[in-house]
């Protein structure tokens, strides 16, 4: 395993910094999960708008998912682009600022919505401090390259994500904006489950999935297909919110799902080429979070040539846990481990005895927990499908003790 990784490239960033981003990703993630145990009867229906289920929901994707994300950028990025981050201590108070505001921002929007403007500022403060970060770290990259667009767009839609979140949470603050409510409600959801989230992790996948399988000689030429046709897809659903007709929406939705049935048809051709025969069960969980993603926008495009409003809340609840989240589990499971070796045990190589990269984690722990992560999403998915309210509880009480017992995998490696 140590041979996926490159060697020391003097980028590396201060590890305290990541891993403080990571550690509080995981208690979000499990805060999130228990959080939706009350809400289920709500979920089961359809009703996704709820104080509690916003609250649970930006915990998931604000407190693990946009946390985990920007503590592997800190990380990945300098070694990815050969360039330093341009302030570390700026990371620490990006990080406090950050933390302080997810939290401040999901008690508001489960005990008192109307007040959640405020600490939404201090949130967006902390998000326009991480992309000032990243854009000035991105301009020090000599030479540029399909990563670095894929990253640096979706850090504007980062931007515009936060944007349209601060304004939906201005209209609940000042009682007004009804007339344009529902307007950036879809730009909030489009800008980052499909900006932000999905060319991010896109983008780091063309690093990550030729690193994990040891695969070469394949070509990057796909990747500027993949961009092109997801963006104009973002695009063009754009319209649809200010020109009369579904058509924009449709046409919008049939090259977001053309643009992701290439890239997953990318990533297959690459593990083509590896050399690695068998792929370890975290790497093959993040692959198998493609397969999902894949899935779900096709049904995404198949909803909305029906008009079925119902399901697509559904594929987005679906698209949170079994693309984004699926992603970042499997890859935490491959990252946290290798850099907490390294960070404690790389330089003692040779000196005395260290423990093997294998004997971070429990191997077999982590097959049986994405074993189960699969079962869960499938019951989760039957469930709001079929609006059982006590399979829909079976799978989240399943998907909260996962949570735990994964913030328990990845906090036990820091104990190693």
């Amino acid at each position: 395993m140590s041979n996926v990784f490159p060697t020391r490239t003097g980028t590396e960033t201060d590890v305290r910094l990541p891993f403080s981003f990571i550690t509080f990703a995981v208690l979000s993630f499990v805060a999130s999960q228990v959080l939706l145990l009350t809400v289920i009867p709500s979920l089961a229906s359809g009703a996704f708008r709820l104080p509690l289920v916003w609250a649970a929901a930006h915990l998931g994707l604000l407190g693990f998912a946009l946390m985990t994300a920007m503590g592997a950028m800190y990380q990945l990025v300098p070694v990815a682009f050969l360039t330093p981050i341009w302030s570390v201590r700026l990371g620490f108070w990006q990080f406090a600022v950050t933390a302080i505001g997810i939290v401040a921002f999901a008690i508001s929007l489960a005990a008192a919505p109307t007040r959640a403007f405020l600490p939404g500022l201090l949130l967006l403060l902390g998000i326009v401090l991480f992309v000032w970060q990243m854009a000035m770290t991105l301009r020090k990259q000599e030479t540029k390259n399909v990563m670095t667009l894929f990253v640096a767009t979706s850090l504007l839609f980062l931007l515009l994500t936060a944007a349209a979140g601060g304004l939906l949470a201005f209209h609940f603050f000042a009682a007004t904006g009804a007339d344009s409510h529902e307007t950036a409600f879809v730009l909030h959801v489009l800008f980052g489950l499909c900006g932000w989230f999905t060319l991010l992790i896109i983008g780091f996948s063309y690093k990550m999935a030729p690193m994990f399988s040891l695969a070469h000689g394949f070509s990057l030429r796909p990747a500027r297909c993949v961009y092109a046709l997801y963006t104009s897809g973002i695009a063009v659903s754009l319209l649809h919110l200010f020109l009369p007709g579904q058509v924009w929406l449709m046409v919008g939705t049939a090259l977001l799902t053309s643009g992701f049935t290439v890239f997953a048809w990318h990533i297959r051709t690459i593990l083509q080429k590896r050399m690695k025969k068998a792929l370890d069960r975290p790497f093959q969980f993040s692959v198998t979070a493609v397969a999902i993603g894949l899935a779900l926008h096709v049904a995404t495009f198949a909803a909305i040539m029906i008009g079925s409003g119902r399901w697509i809340g559904i594929i987005i609840y679906l698209s949170a846990v079994g693309w984004i989240g699926f992603s970042i589990i499997g890859y935490l499971f491959k990252i946290v481990p290798f850099l907490w070796w390294t960070h404690r045990y790389s330089e003692k190589v040779g000196q005395q005895h260290v423990p093997t990269l294998k004997q971070m984690m429990n191997e077999r722990a982590v097959a049986v927990q994405c074993r189960l992560w699969l079962a869960a999403l499938a019951l989760a998915a039957v469930a709001l499908a079929t609006a059982s309210v006590p399979l829909l509880a079976v799978a989240q009480v399943l998907l909260a003790g996962l949570s735990v017992a994964f913030a328990g995998t990845m906090l036990a490696v820091f104990r190693k």
